[in-house]
């Protein structure tokens, strides 16, 4: 065990010294804004921060302040000390990778009291002074010797940052002509409203005049100019975006006001609807905070218990999808309860079956695995610790489940206990459709919009 363990007046000497060297890292910078409130562009906006010739800069009275007390309260005097003062000059900026090295030297002692004065220098790596001055202090009486408390392991994460950047690349796209079905509440015309006004989209807004208009003045949204086409009601609605699509008109389907089933109904008809060779399947893309990338996981909302061939379509959406995300060689882990092919657990035998299909070039531009448990697939650590040799365990980007329950239940435990923001799409039709929940924030639709656009001007150049 590790002990804190500090020095009292009558211990210190005039020149006794103690030091702390720390090198700055991009989470000290957002880990003190937050704990600070300071907000100061020259700290935590890069763009500013090198626009004004600095690197991150945090040397500043707080931050500086800080890490001399870390010195006074946990080395020289130690705990117990009494801060009472401080005169420091800040003389250079410190940057992100920087490493400082901060050194308390003792200058005065004064037995009334017991007050000690210490002279303060921190240093860069190159030796040059980031801050120099005097603090002062009362020094403890009393020999106070604790076990060194144990921080709590902090995360940062900084949210809508991923999905931010999806949508900044979709922006820089050309807009695809897109049918907004049924967009009769607040929420999805300003979705729709704000993906136009990003550029992403060209909105054909399908459903009742009457109720969009009012949809449109509850969201404080000018709609003057979009085309709308006046439809009765939810499934004509879904029905004329169909025929859109079919005839060309627009390449994408957006989800507004309307149920699930009402908009995949006319979808799926095998005469009049969007079908192709291949089964649709719903994708989940995922930003979990901690996690070093996002997760696509499929299928959590269309195909409730696939079986082989609808598992290959699944996992050949995912895997499209990806490229149209910019994932070269997506790393595909078929998930199960265990990592072994186990003959009474149907999903091992499935995921065995689809890295075959795999080898065999029926499943193409992914590498695949399985079966793993969903731990060995996200945790390189778990993989180690049970021994799997694969360069996919640990490292996916793209979780298939056996089922939609395990999908839904998976995507929403992501969601409502990992704080993950979510955004979902249905592949496998003529056209991309944005399916979005009545929960989704416009976050979530703008982003499920970008995928959306990415993956039309990506099936398009491939296409050529």
């Amino acid at each position: 065990m590790q002990y804190i363990e500090n020095r009292t007046f009558d211990e210190i000497q005039v020149g006794d010294v103690a030091e702390l060297t720390k090198t700055l890292r991009h989470d000290d910078i957002e880990l003190f804004a937050v704990m600070s409130g300071d907000v100061n562009p020259a700290h935590v906006d890069e763009e500013y921060a090198q626009s004004d010739m600095f690197h991150k800069v945090i040397a500043h009275g707080m931050w500086g302040g800080a890490l001399i007390s870390a010195v006074l309260g946990t080395k020289l005097p130690g705990p117990g000390t009494i801060y009472l003062n401080q005169s420091l000059s800040f003389r250079r900026a410190v940057g992100l990778g920087d490493t400082v090295t901060i050194r308390v030297t003792v200058a005065d002692k004064a037995l009334k009291n017991h007050k000690v004065t210490l002279d303060c220098l921190c240093v860069n790596q190159d030796g040059e002074t980031v801050i120099e001055g005097q603090a002062l202090v009362i020094a403890p009486t009393e020999k106070v010797r604790r076990p060194q408390v144990n921080l709590p392991e902090v995360h940062l994460h900084e949210r809508g940052a991923r999905f931010g950047a999806l949508i900044a690349d979709a922006s820089t796209l050309p807009p695809v002509r897109t049918a907004v079905v049924h967009p009769c509440d607040p929420l999805s015309i300003d979705g729709a409203a704000q993906a136009a006004a990003k550029g992403m989209i060209i909105p054909i807004l399908i459903g009742p005049l009457a109720k969009i208009q009012a949809a449109a003045t509850e969201a404080n949204c000018d709609i003057s100019g979009f085309e709308i086409i006046d439809a009765p009601h939810s499934h004509a609605a879904a029905q004329q975006a169909v025929d859109m699509a079919r005839a060309g008109e627009v390449n994408m389907l957006m989800k507004g006001k309307l149920h699930t089933d009402e908009l995949l109904e006319p979808v799926v008809s095998r005469e009049i609807g969007l079908r192709t060779e291949r089964k649709m399947s719903h994708l989940y893309i995922l930003d979990v905070p901690n996690h070093p990338k996002p997760l696509i996981i499929s299928d959590a909302a269309i195909n409730i218990f696939p079986d082989l061939q609808t598992k290959r379509d699944i996992v050949q959406n995912a895997i499209n999808l990806a490229h149209a995300l910019g994932i070269a060689a997506p790393k595909v882990a078929l998930l199960s309860a265990v990592e072994t092919v186990t003959p009474r657990i149907p999903s091992t035998l499935d995921a065995a079956a689809l890295c075959k299909m795999a080898d065999r070039g029926q499943i193409e531009g992914g590498q695949l695995d399985g079966p793993l448990a969903f731990d060995n697939a996200i945790s390189e650590a778990a993989a180690n610790a049970k021994g799997i040799q694969s360069h996919i365990a640990g490292d996916a980007d793209i979780l298939i489940m056996p089922d939609l329950e395990a999908a839904n239940m998976v995507a929403k435990q992501l969601i409502y206990l990992a704080g993950a923001d979510a955004a979902g799409i249905v592949l496998g039709a003529q056209v991309p459709i944005v399916l979005t929940s009545r929960a989704d924030s416009v976050m979530a639709r703008l982003t499920s919009t970008a995928m959306a656009q990415l993956y039309v001007h990506f099936h398009e150049e491939t296409a050529v």
